[in-house]
C-alpha cells in the first residue's frame, strides 16, 4: 500500500511567494496546490482536499480574511488548518486572523524552516497520512 503525500494549498497573489513555498514544500515531500487568490482557492479546494492551507492576507477580489472565513464556514473544510501569511506583523492582523479561524500567522518573507515547522506543527508532523 502506497501512502500519498499530504496536500498543502498555498494561496498568494505573488508568484514569487507561491513559487518559494512550492519549492520548500515539495522538497520536503509534500504535494502542493497553488492558488493565486481567494476565488481561485475556493474553486480548487473541493477538488484537492488539502490537509493544510497557507493564505495570504492582502489579495485582490477576496482577501485572506474573507477566504479563511469561507473555508471555515464550509462543513467539509471546517477542521482544515488555515495559516495566514502576511508581510504585516501587527497584533491587530493576528487577532483578526484568529477571529476568522486561522490557527497561526506566518510573517513574510518566511524561511524554509519556519514554513516546514508550521506544517509539522499543524499536521501532527506527518508528511504522509497515517
Amino acid at each position: 500500500m502506497t501512502s500519498t503525500p499530504l496536500k498543502i494549498m498555498v494561496i498568494d497573489d505573488s508568484s514569487t511567494i507561491r513559487r518559494s513555498a512550492e519549492i520548500f514544500l515539495s522538497q520536503a515531500g509534500y504535494q502542493v496546490v497553488l492558488a493565486e487568490d481567494g476565488f481561485d482557492a475556493l474553486a480548487k479546494i473541493n477538488d484537492h482536499h488539502p490537509a493544510l492551507v497557507f493564505c495570504d492576507i492582502l489579495m485582490p477580489r477576496l482577501d485572506g480574511y474573507q477566504t479563511c472565513a469561507l473555508i471555515k464556514k464550509s462543513a467539509k473544510f471546517h477542521a482544515t488548518p488555515v495559516l495566514m501569511l502576511s508581510s504585516k506583523d501587527g497584533l491587530f492582523d493576528r487577532a483578526r486572523g484568529a477571529m476568522v479561524g486561522a490557527v497561526a500567522y506566518l510573517t513574510k518573507p518566511f524561511t524554509k524552516d519556519s514554513l516546514l515547522a508550521a506544517v509539522r506543527e499543524h499536521t501532527g508532523g506527518a508528511v504522509t497520512p497515517e
